[in-house]
């Protein structure tokens, strides 16, 4: 299917909205995503922004509200909530402020993560150590990569690195 308009949650099975609109907007950039969530914090918004999200509403919007969005996405504008422009001002605003808080929202086991693969572990090994799966391991590191909008092991480690995490 190529459809012209994608409506998507963040939260879903199997993939969560980060990755699956990054795929989409890569394999299909004719194809606008429109995301519908609950979520209207920094970690989110300017992530799926940044993996080419046309619009971004939250659930609590009025139907009419979400028929405004679909139409201005289907005419190849951009939608945005205005509760999410304002975090979306904020974060240009501040973005030092907007790094640290990224840091912020990871689990402690993601932060763990986060700095064994920077150190070099491969999912094998921290799974072997911290006694869970090398699946498991693989997905706390794409939440964490997606929290903090890195799309690459390399991109993560330079981010550990910029934050004082590892040297």
């Amino acid at each position: 299917l190529s459809p012209d308009i994608v409506l998507m949650d963040i939260a879903m099975p199997g993939m969560n909205g980060l990755e699956a609109t990054s795929i989409i907007h890569q394999k299909f950039p004719k194809t606008q995503i429109l995301i519908l969530t609950q979520y209207d914090d920094e970690q989110y918004v300017l992530p799926l922004l940044r993996a080419g999200a046309a619009g971004y509403i939250l659930k609590r919007a009025l139907g009419s509200d979400l028929i405004k969005a679909i139409h201005a996405i289907a005419q190849g504008e951009s939608f945005l909530y205005p509760s999410v422009v304002t975090t979306v001002l904020e974060q240009l605003r501040n973005p030092e402020e907007t790094d640290i808080e990224h840091a912020n929202v990871l689990t402690n086991r993601e932060e763990d993560i986060m700095l064994r693969v920077a150190n070099g572990d491969t999912s094998r090994q921290i799974a072997n150590d911290i006694g869970i799966s090398a699946k498991t391991v693989e997905w706390h590191r794409r939440n964490l990569m997606n929290k903090i909008g890195v799309r690459s092991v390399a991109e993560l480690v330079r981010y550990a690195m910029q934050h004082g995490l590892v040297k």
